[in-house]
């Protein structure tokens, strides 16, 4: 925000967007933040709708205000940057009220934030009288408060920002939930040297992924590629050199199918890395997520790290409400049956692995026998590793320790979701996210406002989170045609 800009109004899409943008707004009080009465009477318009992020962001707006200290108070008693620039004839009827909002320290700040928020109320606008449009009058009223107070709009509405500037009102916008070009995040680079390869100048956080190739000079003095290549992981500021060579040969269990490429490779020494707890990646069809995930989880538990696996994934269809889970037919388990096929696929394709190594076949689902034996197989195989399928719906009022938990289909979540799975998290549980951005099946969110890219636009700038983006897809040349075509 400009210095001289200390003043503003926020339309209802800046709180519908995140009810948390007054506290980035008003910057400890520094800036006087500014709503009016058409735009209280459209959060509470909104508050009643329990299917979409909007209407969780009113919720939270009108829970924070209930937990407030509110009073009305006179025209004197606004800040002096509003009071400066009012226009007292048009402005003589209006009446204020003063919230002093109590924001949780764990938003934005160390320490407890109260931040004084005004409600500016009129009765009648001007611009009522005159108004001739089908639509626009809530945005044309609160334009007149923005003109009347000299006030820097911000808006989320383009169409109300371009109408308001025309009028010669200030305005500005903020997304705090929209991850612009979430495709671009990366966790990984490449390097050539010749001799040592060196940590990369710069600033970098926990869990970064390097490539090193190394190069040599020939006689004639041209530099070419040996064909060596080494990598490496970024940890407290230092190379935490990867031998994949080491781990995934001789030393790995032959139990577990082995990570088939180098991003896969970076992705299960992330989960089962000592110091990683939280680990979010984003991948296509094909690319490996969820196989390797189990195949990091199955590992945990055998060491004892973790005492059994959770799948959990939003039951969200592609926007058909009578395929949603309370529609479909039978108990809660038959019916959560149908939306974890991917942990079972994962499962099944193990199983597939260690027959090839199992002394005894019989035990083992080979891939031949009837759907009775296969469906015995999968049973047994997650009673012995302690794998668990769950609604999300559930996890709220529990408490998940030494769990490894994975989280599909975030792409479909909203951040209120995740943080409710988050704060679930118990003692010595390693969380994975996982998605893929370009599957967006939830009816409010998109490829830039969901939570998975919202988790990995943090892990770009936290060393807490460990990111991923998997970009090759193994499954087939026809998944692979159809995720870079559709």
């Amino acid at each position: 925000m400009s210095e001289k800009e200390k003043s503003y109004l926020l339309d209802t899409s800046v709180i519908l967007d995140d009810h948390t943008n007054i506290l980035r707004i008003s910057q400890d009080n520094s800036n006087a933040v500014v709503i009016t009465n058409i735009v209280l009477s459209e959060l509470n318009s909104k508050k009643e709708d329990m299917r979409s992020e909007a209407g969780f962001q009113a919720r939270e707006f009108f829970r924070l205000a209930d937990a407030s200290v509110g009073e009305p108070i006179a025209a004197v008693e606004l800040p002096a940057c509003i009071l400066d620039q009012i226009d007292p004839k048009q402005c003589v009827s209006d009446r204020y009220y003063r919230l002093s909002l109590k924001f949780d320290h764990s938003l934005l700040s160390d320490e407890e934030m109260t931040i004084d928020f005004y409600l500016i109320h009129r009765d009648k606008y001007r611009v009522s009288n005159t108004f001739s449009e089908s639509k626009g009058l809530n945005d044309a009223m609160i334009g007149e408060i923005a003109h009347d107070y000299d006030l820097t709009l911000v808006t989320n509405d383009m169409s109300f920002r371009i109408a308001a500037e025309i009028r010669g009102i200030p305005t500005q916008s903020i997304r705090n939930s929209s991850v612009e070009a979430p495709e671009d995040i990366d966790f990984s680079s490449s390097y050539t040297y010749i001799g040592t390869p060196e940590f990369p100048e710069g600033e970098h956080h926990n869990f970064e992924q390097y490539t090193f190739i190394e190069q040599a000079i020939s006689t004639t003095q041209e530099t070419y590629e040996t064909g060596i290549q080494k990598y490496a992981l970024s940890s407290n500021g230092q190379l935490e050199w990867c031998d994949f060579d080491r781990r995934f040969g001789e030393h790995y269990d032959e139990n577990l199918v082995r990570p088939m490429n180098i991003e896969q490779k970076f992705y299960f020494t992330m989960m089962t890395h000592p110091q990683n707890f939280v680990t979010v990646v984003a991948g296509s069809t094909g690319s490996g997520k969820t196989l390797v995930a189990l195949q990091a989880g199955l590992e945990l538990v055998e060491e004892g790290i973790v005492e059994g696996i959770i799948y959990a994934r939003n039951t969200v269809t592609s926007n058909d409400q009578q395929s949603e889970l309370g529609f479909r037919k039978g108990d809660e388990e038959q019916k959560l049956g149908y939306f974890m096929y991917p942990l079972y696929a994962a499962i099944n394709f193990t199983i597939e692995h260690q027959n090839k190594h199992s002394i005894d076949a019989r035990v083992e689902f080979t891939g031949t026998t009837n759907s009775t034996k296969r469906e015995n197989a999968t049973e047994l195989f997650m009673k012995k590793y302690n794998i668990e399928a769950m609604d999300i719906a559930h996890m709220r009022g529990t408490t998940i320790s030494r769990k490894f938990v994975i989280i599909d289909e975030a792409q479909n979540m909203t951040n209120a979701t995740l943080k409710l799975i988050g704060t679930r998290m118990g003692e010595e549980t390693r969380l994975v996210v996982m998605g893929d951005p370009g599957q967006i099946d939830h009816p409010f969110l998109s490829k830039r406002r969901n939570a998975l890219v919202s988790l990995l636009n943090k892990a770009q700038h936290c060393d807490f989170i460990a990111g991923m983006q998997l970009r090759h897809t193994i499954r087939s040349n026809v998944a692979n045609w159809f995720d870079k075509n559709f």
